[in-house]
């Protein structure tokens, strides 16, 4: 998004999902970088510049004292210097929160390397009455291990639906005969239920959890500053948001554009190779860092993460989620002579006016409706039919879609 490399705090503050909680507030759903239609041409900029993503938000002290993870008090499951940290509170009786013990078990499987998951009681005793029975059990259960903790959190969270009828007392009975079919030593993990450290323990998580101001369960904390709530979609973008802070750069690129020289850029894919030749006197700006990052990698490995036929195909994002950038932003190049009037043109994506960075695109077809918003800085002069065959996806629709074709290597070659 516009100039703006940690857009998560904005986008994880306003995503919301449905959560034991008794009203939330009104969703709003943050924009990628997209095309959008019919963009005016009032706004744009007279003398197109670049510059550096502003500095990120930190943690304050006291939220890095709240919610660092602490591996004497805390159940976690990561590496300790993963990038993220996704603290969560939790309530064992929140249907939701069943639903959310899957999606961050799949994101720490999908990124055993980057995520590391903090599991915090927050049994919410005001709407279900088995809440701290039950984070006494799972801390009974850790007293004999890790892997007894985590062993009865899973059950736990797995059947739900049939000891949420229980009473408080037919409960208390299932979870000892529980114990001994996940082989933990039931008659200590019955002296442990009840004990008054254990008791002490979950009547202190609801404080705690109260202090802090949580108002439902599930409630996600990421790196000690964003809010989140459990999505997966939402969660894995901001996973590889994070993960792409290695790749971004802190300045824009020096400017070593000759308005005289033609460029041509060969995108190879696994299908084949686009030749587009570069438009270096009308958009100086996009060629200058559109050859800046071809030449430092930044394309290698990157799909098409967004291809709709009749329209574009959008690429440029190594994070895949349509909101990456590459730690700078540039203004808005428009020729009088370059319009959307063919299929074949390239030309910046953006979300607004002066937020191009590194995401392209290339039309299918004309599309005047992209007149006067989007900076044209190439052609493409060989590979249509590569472009042609690129795999139709779009990452907004969600559910399960397709991989994206993947550029291999961009050469530019100086004529």
């Amino acid at each position: 998004m516009k100039n703006n490399k940690y857009f998560l705090l904005v986008m994880i503050l306003v995503l919301l999902m449905t959560a034991c909680t008794a009203a939330d507030p009104e969703a709003v759903v943050p924009t990628p970088t997209k095309l959008i239609e019919n963009i005016g041409t009032d706004l744009l900029p007279v003398d197109p510049v670049c510059q550096p993503n502003p500095p990120p938000p930190q943690a304050s002290a006291q939220d890095l004292a709240n919610y660092s993870p602490d591996p004497a008090s805390d159940w976690i499951i990561g590496p300790e210097d993963a990038r993220v940290t996704i603290v969560e509170y939790a309530d064992f009786q929140c249907p939701y929160c069943s639903v959310a013990s899957n999606i961050l078990k799949d994101i720490q499987e999908k990124y055993p390397e980057d995520v590391r998951i903090v599991y915090r009681h927050f049994p919410l005793v005001s709407i279900h009455d088995k809440a701290t029975l039950a984070a006494q059990a799972a801390e009974a259960a850790g007293l004999q291990g890790a892997d007894a903790f985590w062993s009865m959190h899973d059950m736990l969270y797995d059947t739900q639906t049939a000891w949420a009828m229980f009473t408080v007392e037919e409960f208390a009975s299932w979870l000892v005969d529980q114990a001994a079919i996940l082989e933990l030593d039931s008659e200590q993990f019955e002296l442990d239920l009840f004990s008054e450290k254990i008791v002490a323990e979950a009547e202190a998580a609801w404080i705690d959890g109260q202090e802090l101001g949580l108002q439902s369960t599930p409630s996600l904390k990421i790196n000690s500053l964003y809010d989140a709530k459990a999505d997966s979609q939402m969660l894995t973008t901001i996973v590889e948001m994070i993960k792409l802070e290695d790749q971004q750069y802190s300045e824009c690129p020096p400017m070593t554009v000759d308005t005289k020289i033609t460029y041509h850029a060969i995108i190879e894919t696994e299908g084949g190779d686009i030749v587009i030749e570069l438009f270096p006197d009308a958009a100086p700006l996009a060629v200058n860092s559109f050859i800046y990052l071809a030449e430092n990698d930044w394309f290698d490995g990157v799909i098409f993460h967004r291809v709709i036929p009749g329209f574009v195909a959008q690429t440029g994002d190594p994070s895949s989620t349509g909101y990456g950038n590459p730690g700078y932003s540039f203004s808005n190049e428009i020729s009088a002579d370059l319009v959307f009037d063919r299929a074949g043109l390239v030309a910046m994506a953006n979300s607004g006016p002066d937020s191009n960075g590194s995401q392209f695109f290339i039309t299918y077809a004309a599309a005047p409706s992209l007149n006067g918003g989007y900076t044209i800085f190439g052609e493409v002069i060989e590979g249509m039919d590569v472009v042609d065959g690129i795999t139709p996806r779009d990452t907004q629709q969600g559910g399960d879609i397709p991989s994206g074709d993947v550029i291999l290597n961009i050469i530019i070659d100086e004529q």
